[in-house]
């Protein structure tokens, strides 16, 4: 199954000093970042077909960058790159550069999983994608002494805690990490925040001898998109942008950043409810009535009817709901008294050996996770709230194979953690961490703990004496000649729409599509290929305040 892949101003008249102090300095930081970039060798790609099967057709080389770019002709890193060859040579307009999101998605694998661009985007342009450093094959970050202590470690790691216990656990995995990381990675955790990893992109951009670069980026891949049009903007040919971050609290604000991430999650939690109970039990597992009777309330009139047998659509018709007799409103019920039970105790799926033990902490990331992907991960995560409910009577390999889908691989939590923990740590480090919880678990109590745990480690995270002195925070102002294009659906589980039109506020240089009944992360369909492919090949943007219509519903079929 597939897996379902953060002043007062007191004297009026020192406001103007104190903005063009500012702007000096932040003018200063970024000729300092570029220069350094600048400095560095270009590297030499010796591109040769890919040796890994799962790669056939494309091409594969490694480029040598800078560990460190305040040294840019020290030390250097080997990052994996990949080229797919444009269909058509002789309409090529040039290459078009993209990376995986995560932070800790691999641009190699995600190449293994078909092409890397579709339609007249695949016959004009070569498409690369890599590594970023401290990813899969470019130097990955590494925190323990194999990969069974890397499992052992994951496996054991609770998130959220469902109780006090379970909250010390978390503490000391956190700092378990952040030690292991320092232990086994040492050097290279000074050298992984985006600043970086763009500052890589361009020394890619001159290796395939492009002037400007085309981009196209999603999730935190938008976010590398968006370091990058910061520093390097009048180097940029088009900026496609999707599911995005906010730039600003991303890197500034991490209470905002986490509550805002979380408040996402919840809106649209409460939609794949309201939409499974309009589905009805044929489309979504978990409408209807509950499996258990501790678990169930009044049915609804709908429920009634489907139950009798001969739901006349007059008699479902004539029924005004209330809020109290809503469908969506008892499967929330249904939802959260599952979520409560897990809370005190594991619920056992099935019997005799073949029975599987699911924690509370398992059941909250599925949740975040399969909201991800309506396709797939609605119907599972119906499935798997069902299969809860049977207890007893479930299918414990059913419940096995959903889970499994639900745990993103160990070695993107490594990867994840290092490169969140070097854009953010300044940020996490200053906060009162049990109080921070509190406040974020009482802003929303279901995901905010699970988004809040993720970035634990950052408390204690071995960052470099002094900081990271290539950290960016700002402005993010795009300086193209060309707009950059945003696109993001209105309900996205992780990079809610908010976070897309504060980046609109940021880059200033930028257009926004949202796709108005969007649901999940990354937004498809054929409105947003037209729109995606019209501006990466002719630089066509939308319409100011175009909006896109998803191509389907979930639970459509």
């Amino acid at each position: 199954m597939r897996r379902w892949k953060f002043v007062l101003i007191v004297v009026a008249a020192a406001a103007p000093v104190l903005t063009a102090c500012t702007a000096v300095q932040q003018a200063t930081a970024v000729s300092e970042l570029v220069r350094q970039a600048d400095a560095a060798p270009t590297p030499r790609l010796d591109w040769r077909p890919c040796a890994d099967a799962d790669l056939g057709g494309l091409e594969c080389a490694t480029a040598a960058v800078p560990l460190n770019y305040a040294e840019p002709e020290g030390k250097t890193i080997e990052l994996a790159v990949v080229r797919q060859l444009a269909a058509d040579p002789e309409r090529r307009i040039g290459t078009l550069f993209t990376a995986a999101g995560g932070p800790g998605g691999s641009g190699i694998d995600w190449a293994r999983q078909g092409e890397l661009a579709e339609g007249e985007t695949r016959e004009r342009f070569d498409v690369v994608t890599f590594d970023q450093r401290g990813i899969g094959r470019s130097a990955p970050v590494r925190c323990f002494a194999d990969d069974e202590q890397r499992r052992r470690f994951w496996d054991a790691t609770l998130l959220p805690p469902a109780n006090a216990e379970q909250e010390r656990a978390a503490e000391q995995a956190a700092r378990t990490l952040a030690e292991g990381c320092a232990k086994h990675s040492g050097e290279l955790l000074g050298h992984l925040t985006t600043v970086d990893a763009a500052r890589d992109m361009d020394l890619l951009r001159r290796a395939v001898g492009e002037e400007k670069l085309t981009y196209a980026g999603g999730s935190y891949a938008s976010y590398l998109g968006q370091v990058y049009g910061a520093l390097f903007g009048e180097r940029v040919r088009a900026l496609q942008l999707s599911s995005m971050l906010d730039p600003r609290v991303y890197t500034d604000d991490v209470r905002a950043y986490v509550i805002d991430t979380a408040a996402g999650t919840a809106e649209i939690h409460a939609e794949f409810l309201r939409l499974c109970a309009e589905a009805g039990k044929a489309k979504c597992a978990f409408a209807g009535g509950s499996e258990r009777s501790d678990l169930t309330g009044p049915a609804t009139p709908q429920e009634r009817a489907e139950k009798a047998g001969s739901a006349g659509p007059e008699r479902v018709e004539t029924t005004t709901p209330t809020p109290a007799d809503s469908g969506a409103d008892r499967l929330r019920a249904r939802d959260n008294a599952l979520l409560e039970l897990l809370r005190h105790a594991p619920i056992t799926i099935g019997a005799g050996e073949p029975a599987v033990p699911v924690r509370y902490s398992e059941v909250v990331q599925a949740h975040a996770l399969m909201l991800y992907d309506p396709e797939r991960g609605w119907p599972a995560l119906a499935e798997l709230l069902i299969e809860l409910e049977r207890g007893p009577a479930g299918d414990p390999a059913k419940v096995r194979e959903i889970l499994a889908a639900a745990v993103p691989d160990y070695d993107f939590l490594d990867a994840f953690t290092a490169i969140t923990c070097a854009d953010q740590s300044a940020g996490w480090r200053s906060v009162d961490w049990p109080a921070l919880s509190h406040e974020i678990a009482s802003a929303e109590p279901i995901f905010g703990r699970f988004w809040l745990g993720m970035h634990q480690p950052c408390a204690t995270w071995p960052a470099p004496e002094g900081g990271y002195p290539q950290r960016y925070t700002g402005p993010w102002t795009l300086g193209s000649d060309k707009p950059a294009l945003l696109l993001n659906n209105r309900f996205d589980p992780v990079t809610p729409v908010t976070f897309a039109k504060r980046a609109q506020q940021e880059l200033v240089n930028a257009r926004l599509v949202v796709v108005a009944d969007g649901y999940g992360h990354e937004p498809d369909g054929e409105c947003v290929r037209q729109l995606r492919e019209r501006y990466l090949v002719d630089l066509r943007l939308p319409a100011p305040g175009a909006t896109c219509a998803a191509d389907r519903r979930p639970f459509a079929s």
